[in-house]
Parts: structure tokens; C-alpha cells; sequence
């Protein structure tokens, strides 16, 4: 059992330790896709794990190359390889993102994802508590955090307004005005010029009350006149 316990954390590369070491980054990487799925992200247990064993892996090779294949340890880079995981991992960041349009949801998965591939490169190094402690905080972040957003923000919501109208605007001010009348806050605006057709298209990001009437708010913009629509949405789309 000593030598069990020794061979698993063997400094060294070797067959015992590395599949420790890839099924430990597997039942992390698990752990935080769990609750991510949970959730409802696309990105899940399977996504997650392979994120964390495919860094530890490459923490592996970059050990085992300058120690085996060169016979160097102490001019050795054992990063060189590792570090274009925090790079490469960005790529799958994005296209959460992209697939999410651009939500807050994505944004935490991408994160997720990044801390996950650092995960498994400290467990390729041989951080095993430092990566299960890494993992179990990325948990409570994604857990306890998320409780205490919701009761600081109960009640309030963040939504999208998608207003289009039919010529090209560039003063919003009596529309903020509605707004402002239905107690309802405006963080930032995004404006679509079509000129051929020679329409505007204004994304308001508003945060607003449970019990805001949204269809009495809409009746002041279109009473503005040259409404061609009006959205409610929890995404961005221009």
C-alpha cells in the first residue's frame, strides 16, 4: 500500500501515477460539468471531464518529454506545451458563448471552462489538493454565489428591449423617458443602422421590477410614433 501510495506521487512520469492522475482530472472535470448541467448548459459532465483530462494529459507530455525523450530536468521547459492549454482553451470559451448569443450563462461556462483546463493541468503537476480544493470552490462560486446574486437582485430582472423603428434615429431620449415613467433602469444601448431601408434597430439592456408593465411601457414608445416592432428577450441580437 506505501509503495501504492508512493507510485502515484512519483514526481516522475509514469504508467501508475499518470492514470491516477487522468482519472482524477476525470472525476473533477465531472463535478463542475454537474453543475453546470443542472443548469441547463449545453456544456456538460462529458464536455467538462474531457476539458480536465485532455490539460492533464498535456501537463503530462510536457513533463515526460524533456525527462525522458531528452534526458533533461533541470533546463527542461515542462510548460512550454502545458501553456498553450490556457490559449487553446479559448476556443472552446468562445463557442459557448456564440452558442449561448452572448448570455451572462455562456460567460460563466467559458470561465468554467478555463478553470477546469487549470484544474487538470495542476493535477498533471501533481497538485492534487490544490486541485480539488480548485475545483470544490469553483463549485460553491457556481452554487453559493448564484444564491446570493438572487437575493441581492430579487426582483429585478435583466431584459432586452428590441426596438425597431422606420427612419434613422440617434436621439433615444424620449423613449428613455418612457423608461424612466415605468421605473425601469437603462444600463446600455446598441444601435443597427439599415439605411437601405432606412431603419433603426436599438437593443436597450434594462433592468426592471417583477411587477413592471411592460405592455403599458410599450404603448408610450409606440405612441412615439414610426414603431415597426417591439421585443421582449433575454438575449442580445443585432
Amino acid at each position: 500500500m506505501e509503495e501504492l501510495f508512493e507510485q502515484l506521487n512519483d514526481e516522475n512520469v509514469s504508467t501508475v501515477s499518470s492514470v491516477f492522475k487522468l482519472l482524477l482530472s476525470m472525476l473533477l472535470g465531472s463535478l463542475v460539468g454537474l453543475e453546470r448541467r443542472q443548469k441547463g448548459q449545453i456544456a456538460g459532465m462529458r464536455t467538462f471531464a474531457l476539458i480536465c483530462m485532455g490539460s492533464t494529459l498535456a501537463m503530462l507530455v510536457s513533463i515526460y518529454i524533456p525527462e525522458r525523450l531528452f534526458n533533461v530536468t533541470a533546463n527542461g521547459d515542462p510548460g512550454r506545451i502545458a501553456a498553450q492549454v490556457i490559449s487553446g482553451i479559448g476556443f472552446l470559451g468562445a463557442g459557448a458563448i456564440i452558442q449561448m448569443k452572448g448570455s451572462v450563462r455562456g460567460l460563466t461556462t467559458a470561465a468554467g471552462m478555463w478553470m477546469t483546463a487549470s484544474i487538470g493541468l495542476a493535477v498533471g503537476a501533481g497538485m492534487f489538493l490544490v486541485a480539488t480544493l480548485a475545483a470544490l470552490f469553483i463549485i460553491l462560486v457556481l452554487t453559493s454565489l448564484e444564491l446570493i446574486e438572487r437575493r441581492w437582485f430579487r426582483g429585478k430582472e435583466q431584459k432586452i428591449v428590441r426596438l425597431k423603428v422606420n427612419r434613422i434615429l440617434t436621439d433615444t431620449t424620449p423613449y428613455r423617458q418612457c423608461f424612466q415613467r415605468y421605473h425601469v433602469h437603462v444600463s446600455d444601448e446598441f444601435f443597427r443602422y439599415d439605411y437601405t431601408q432606412q431603419t433603426t434597430t436599438i437593443n436597450f439592456m434594462v433592468r426592471s421590477q417583477d411587477k413592471t408593465d411592460f405592455v403599458s411601457l410599450f404603448n408610450c414608445m409606440h405612441a412615439l410614433g414610426d414603431v415597426l416592432s417591439l421585443t421582449l428577450t433575454n438575449e442580445v441580437n443585432n
